[in-house]
């Protein structure tokens, strides 16, 4: 009887041993698993935190490729606009290139008549200084050989208007300085210190009117009276022709 009950204590013992390890295992295997959870967890949260950062970063590439885009739309249509002005540009500067080449063109045409015209003055006052004599009075005015003389050599008197023997020979060396001068023109000035034109003028005519009789066309002949300003006495002026000159600047704008 003893020993059943010696058995049955042990068999007891032996259960309650065998629960109360069972139950040890179980508490660690728990324990275990909340630090496994926990783990689980801390990770979870991690990734979260970085999905959350990886999201907010892609927003904002998303973000920085749309405004690249738009600045790239931007910079393609200015740089459409800019090819666009720089052709027009490029064509206004043709354009005005070739304008100005026309008139560099016209400028010259125009120097080398008012050259020709300086070349054609030298040429009459050489003429002239040998034709007329050492005596003579001859100077140059813008271009144009002035030759003068006194009322007293030319009509005897302040007041005369027909010419005198000498002051025919002193006309004929002017007409032929002319003739050898055919492109030349005259202008016939009667100077007055009294402010009376008339008696000048006719002066000048009759100058005018023996270089006709001496051959020299009518139209390369003006004859005026005007001011002397303290001089009197008649000045003959020979020149290129103004008229000529006009017409050849006149055409060379107009073409």
């Amino acid at each position: 009887m003893k020993h059943k009950l010696l058995t049955l204590c042990l068999l007891v013992f032996t259960m309650l041993s065998v629960q109360a390890q069972r139950k040890s295992d179980l508490i660690a295997e728990i324990d275990a698993l909340k630090s496994q959870l926990d783990s689980i967890n801390s990770e979870l949260l991690e990734s979260k935190k970085t999905e959350r950062i990886a999201s907010a970063k892609s927003a904002s590439y998303e973000s920085q490729v749309t405004e690249l885009q738009d600045a790239n739309n931007t910079l393609m249509q200015n740089m459409k606009s800019f090819a666009e002005v720089s052709n027009k540009n490029s064509s206004i500067v043709t354009s005005a290139m070739e304008s100005l080449e026309a008139k560099e063109k016209q400028l010259k045409s125009i120097k080398d008549a008012i050259a020709t015209n300086d070349s054609t003055t030298i040429v009459i006052l050489t003429n002239a200084k040998q034709t007329m004599g050492e005596n003579a009075k001859i100077g140059v005015n813008e271009g144009t050989v002035v030759i003068s003389s006194d009322l007293n050599s030319l009509f005897g008197n302040d007041t005369g208007d027909k010419l005198t023997s000498e002051a025919e020979g002193w006309v004929e060396k002017i007409a032929n300085i002319l003739k050898a001068n055919p492109k030349t023109s005259v202008t016939i000035e009667g100077l007055s210190m009294t402010g009376d034109l008339n008696i000048p003028a006719q002066q000048a005519l009759s100058v005018a009117a023996q270089l006709k009789q001496l051959g020299i066309e009518g139209e390369r002949i003006v004859s005026l009276g005007r001011d002397g300003n303290l001089k009197e006495g008649v000045q003959v002026g020979i020149h290129p022709s103004f008229t000529d000159f006009y017409l050849m600047v006149r055409e060379e704008m107009k073409n």
